[in-house]
């Protein structure tokens, strides 16, 4: 399989970009010629304004019922000789009927001028850029000056000249055509030229740099997890390279999550393996023993036996019903109901649950606050739970004449509690995995004393649910204290 970019591909790109370059170019050329004829056209104006007053100062035309006086037509035609012989005279009556002209070929088509230009043009005394109709060619403007026929102040008609005669268009078309032919041919030629074979460095190097970047993708794609591309700075094409290399560091670390949680998997089936094993064992090998021995076992020895095969059948039950409660809520298909409701009263109900196991233990089992009747919004089900969970754990735990402390706090928009005994602790090293479902690390969790090593991690779990988090502080030989929060809905006497 091929694991680079090949020539053709930087063919394409090459022959694109001289095409591209090449209509740039022929734009170029075109906009340019035509502003440079408007620019030429403009000065044209600007320059033989006065033309049409000199035609007038110097011939002094005068309109009588509708005709040119006298021999003017041959003195305009005598003086624009001398003046400029490539413009065209047109003689207008006031409202722009044309009544004579002097133009070669007397190809004139049109009757009439529109005089809106004129006066606009008459008004700006020749400054401003303007172009009115050519009677040789309907339907086109050209450049022009022009002058009223005075009479006093009575307009008797108006002096309209052309400044570009047929045979001077045809002349400025020879220049034009050649202007262009010289621009496109070297300048746009060399420019071209030039851009193509910088064009073409850059491309060569695009690819180069798109060749390493490949082979490091298909090095990573043949199983080497440590290649990346090597980035020194940002934007551009090097965005790539460092999106590419995020996505590899993506990759490897969701591949050593995978690895650790199929380890964490294999050694959950072996606990749970172990655990369903246990009792299995117990309830098999007593019945067994009941069935065997049944006629000579006595009722002390039967009843016994019974205790043993129920106790072993009620562990096995909380290890299954704790399994399904986790993996529910692993899978998130469970969702807290939430409810404002008294956490204290919740306490109290718990702590009474637990006060004959405490006292059975000689341990002190109470609830304190700083204040009273404070609401949570919470999920009071779950929340039960948490509470039931973590003073469970803490009997198991504090030893004869300990005591356990449940305590509420508020802030402004938090409640707190705290689970706290005066139990051994827990190691420095262990805290950060006690959370952990079947953590065996800790010294304290033995499965022999009817502990699943599920509760904690179902509480972390239930409070994540509810957008909250749990603490653990502990320290050796002085006790424990889980502390988490709860939303307050508010406080009343």
């Amino acid at each position: 399989m091929k694991n680079r970019i090949t020539p053709v591909f930087f063919w394409k790109l090459f022959l694109t970009l001289v095409g591209s370059l090449f209509i740039v170019g022929f734009a170029y050329v075109f906009i340019t010629a035509t502003l440079a004829e408007e620019y030429f056209q403009e000065r044209n104006q600007i320059l033989n304004a006065p033309i049409a007053e000199h035609i007038i100062s110097e011939v002094k035309p005068t309109i009588v019922n509708g005709q040119l006086s006298g021999n003017a037509l041959d003195d305009i035609m005598h003086h624009m000789m001398a003046i400029n012989p490539s413009i065209e005279v047109y003689i207008l009556d006031p409202a722009g009927n044309i009544l004579n002209y002097v133009v070669p070929y007397k190809k004139v088509k049109m009757e009439k001028v529109d005089l809106a230009p004129v006066r606009e043009f008459t008004t700006a005394g020749g400054k401003a850029y303007i172009k009115g109709d050519d009677p040789r060619k309907p339907g086109e403007s050209t450049v022009f000056s022009a002058a009223p026929i005075l009479e006093g102040s009575t307009t008797l008609g108006y002096v309209y000249v052309v400044l570009a005669s047929e045979e001077y268009e045809s002349a400025a078309a020879i220049v034009r055509n050649s202007y262009i032919m010289k621009l496109g041919g070297q300048a746009m030629l060399i420019t071209l030229f030039s851009a193509a074979l910088l064009g073409a460095a850059g491309i060569w190097l695009i690819t180069t740099r798109l060749n390493r970047m490949i082979n490091t993708v298909k090095r990573f794609q043949n199983g080497d997890m440590t290649a990346r591309i090597d980035v020194k700075s940002e934007g551009g094409i090097n965005d790539l390279a460092i999106a590419f290399n995020e996505m590899a560091d993506t990759i490897l670390g969701n591949i050593e999550n995978l690895k650790s949680m199929e380890t964490l998997r294999r050694e959950l089936v072996g606990n749970v393996s172990h655990d369903l094993r246990t009792p299995l064992s117990v309830i098999h090998g007593y019945i067994e023993t009941l069935t065997i021995k049944k006629d000579h076992l006595s009722e002390e020895e039967r009843e016994k036996y019974l205790d043993i095969i129920l106790a072993s059948t009620e562990k096995l039950r909380k290890l299954v019903h704790e399994l399904f409660e986790l993996s529910k809520l692993e899978a998130k298909q469970v969702s807290p109901k939430k409810e404002p409701f008294i956490i204290q009263e919740l306490i109290q109900d718990i702590c009474q649950k637990f006060q004959i196991m405490a006292s059975e233990k000689n341990i002190s089992l109470k609830s304190d606050g700083k204040e009273n009747n404070v609401l949570v919004l919470a999920d009071i089900g779950l929340i039960e739970r948490v509470l039931q969970n973590l003073i469970d754990n803490a009997l198991k735990y504090t030893p004869e004449g300990g005591q356990i402390t449940i305590a509420v706090d508020t802030d402004e928009d938090n409640v707190e509690i705290k689970v706290s005994d005066t139990g051994p602790g827990i190691p420095e090293d262990q805290i950060p995995f006690i959370f952990d479902r079947y953590h065996i690390g800790d010294k304290r969790i033995t499965l022999d004393q009817n502990n699943t090593g599920l509760g904690l991690a179902i509480v972390k779990k239930i409070l994540e649910i509810h957008n909250s988090s749990i603490e653990l502080r502990s320290r050796l030989r002085e006790g424990t204290t889980f502390t988490f929060r709860l939303p307050g809905y508010h406080t009343y006497a």
